[in-house]
Formats: structure tokens, sequence, C-alpha cells
């Protein structure tokens, strides 16, 4: 059960419009080539893929943005783009989908982040990432800091979104935090493997199985004892509420003073996983900033990466559609 009825999701969804989030890290932008496989080249063994067509979409911490957008709440992006014709492209993105642009800063030396994903009958054939990974100049970081220290009235709340990429610092990070903290925002965190230790004291942690079983050197025990796991790493942090997402087998939810709940999988038939953490995370945020308590906004966010999982590319979830979802799905009470 969702644990919450039909009127009360949608008033739900309709108070996301009130919501304004930030949302900080590392940007990007994913183009897609499409085509199809018929031989096998002659000059090595490998797929030659008959291009039919091309697309670009926002990635990463873009994505997150554009998704929070997408669910009727306000984005506000943070982040660094080049001056080149992929961060135009994200530009041009952003203003179709009505989002503030006014927290992208251009810098010449940096280009956009570019991932190129080759998709041959839906399935993925090849990717190929052009990027800098190097940590941002400490100018850049202070840019970021005077920018959020001028939106904190409007903000309310903030996403880490950490791609490894080199935007979000340990410095950086735990300014942003210490900041939000002492202004009363909520803080939630989609963390990668290199700082995954330094969010510590935010409101929702949201890594994926790998990265717990990696950054916490385990084995099975997540399979065999993960409320045990799950207390150990909520404690480390000291997060209020710690989501671990786990592919095809779901998640497990973690609060502060209540017994794990594991949310089985809603997808129906998996196609892409592209950006499917993406959308968790942004739907989780919007949701709980709107009220909605953990297991509530978990459940939600459940349901709109089943949705996404059933798509091939990097394609954002409206908010419409993801009510339609889980109408179909869900025995309201």
């Amino acid at each position: 059960m969702i644990g919450i009825n039909q009127k009360a999701l949608k008033n739900l969804f309709q108070d996301f419009s009130r919501l304004r989030l930030a949302v900080v890290g590392d940007i990007m932008l994913d183009h897609y080539v499409w085509g199809k496989v018929e031989r096998i080249s002659p000059e090595a063994p490998v797929p030659v893929v008959d291009v039919e067509s091309e697309s670009i979409q926002p990635g990463g911490a873009a994505n997150v943005a554009v998704n929070v957008q997408t669910l009727g709440a306000n984005a506000f992006s943070v982040g660094v783009i080049g001056q080149d014709s992929e961060g135009d492209r994200l530009v041009e993105s952003f203003t179709e989908h009505r989002m503030d642009t006014g927290g992208l800063i251009r810098l010449k030396e940096r280009p956009t982040s570019v991932k190129t994903r080759v998709i041959a009958h839906n399935q993925h054939v090849v990717r190929a990432d052009r990027e800098v990974r190097n940590p941002l100049p400490v100018s850049v970081q202070d840019r970021i800091m005077e920018m959020l220290k001028r939106e904190w009235e409007l903000l309310d709340g903030v996403i880490l979104e950490d791609y490894n990429k080199g935007l979000l610092t340990p410095r950086l990070i735990h300014r942003i935090i210490r900041t939000a903290n002492e202004h009363g925002k909520p803080v939630y965190v989609d963390p990668k493997h290199q700082h995954f230790f330094e969010y510590r004291d935010v409101t929702v942690f949201k890594p994926n199985r790998q990265e717990v079983v990696s950054q916490m050197h385990l084995r099975n025990e997540l399979d065999d004892d993960p409320e045990e796991v799950g207390g150990k790493l909520q404690e480390r942090l000291n997060c209020r509420v710690l989501l671990v997402t786990l592919g095809e087998k779901g998640m497990f939810l973690f609060e502060k003073g209540k017994p794990m709940v594991r949310l089985p999988t809603q997808v129906k038939q998996v196609h892409d996983v592209s950006g499917a953490g993406d959308t968790v995370i942004a739907t989780l945020s919007t949701a709980m900033t709107a009220g909605a308590d953990a297991r509530t906004a978990a459940s939600i966010a459940n349901f709109a990466a089943g949705i996404v999982c059933e798509r091939v590319g990097t394609v954002p979830v409206e908010g419409s559609a993801l009510i339609q979802r889980i109408q179909n799905a869900m025995e309201f009470e």
C-alpha cells in the first residue's frame, strides 16, 4: 500500500507547484544515436550500426532538475557547462522546459560533459564519454556558494546530485549542507563512490546497492541482514532517511526510530535503466518537500522509476502520467 488515498495524492501533486528546489551537481548532455545492426564489420569483430536518427536530453544533475520541473515543481539547476554548442543545447532545453537558467555557470576551459549512447534495436551497443573530471577551482566553488546564498530564502530544499565529475568537492559539500541546515532547508543526496561519506547530517541519503556494498566493504550482508547494514550506515552518516535502491529488487527504506521497509519494484518490463536513479531522487525529494512522509514519497518514487525503466533513453516523468500509473496499480484506501 502507498499509504495515501486518491484525493490526498492529487492534492500532494498540486502542492508541487509552490515548491522551488535547487539541484546542485554534475550537469551533462545525453546524446543518443539510434540505428539498426544488420552486419558485422569486416575490419574488426564489431557490429556496424546504420544510424537512423539522433536525439539529445539533459543528463546527470540536469536530468534530475528536469524531472523536478516536469513533476510540477520549480527547479533551480546549479552547475557548470562549457562555452560550446553542447552547452547551448542544454540552455535551450532548460528554456523549453521553462526552467531558470540563472544557476548555470559557463566556463571556456571546461567543456560540457557529453555521454553518447549508440542504441540499436532498443539495446545499448556502446557508450562514449567526453568530460573533464578535475575538481572545480575554489573560485568557481565560491561562485556557486554565493549564488546559493542569494537564493536560500526562495528555496524549499536542495538536491545534491554527485556523479564524481568534479563539481561536488568535499569543501563545497560541507558548506552547502551546513548552510542549508542553518536555514532549515532539507538536503537530499544522490551520492557516488568518491565522496560517499562526506554527506553527513542530511535529510535523505539515496545510494544504490553497488555503492553501499563497495563503500562498506560488504559481501552478502546487505542480503542477509539489511537492517543491520542500514542501521550502521544511517548512524555513520546521521541522515534522517536512508533509501537504498536495489535495481530489479526494489528498495530498502530506513527511517530513524522505525523498522525497515522493503518496497518491491514497480517496473513491468525493463528496457533501459538510464536515468532511473535521477528520477527516484527527484520524485522522492519533491514529494517529501511537499509534505509526504518518507514511506509515501519513496513509494511514489518507486512508481516513477518503474515508468522510466520501461522506456529507452533519458526521459523525465510527467506528474500526470505518474498519478495515472499509481491510480492504475494501487488499491487506494
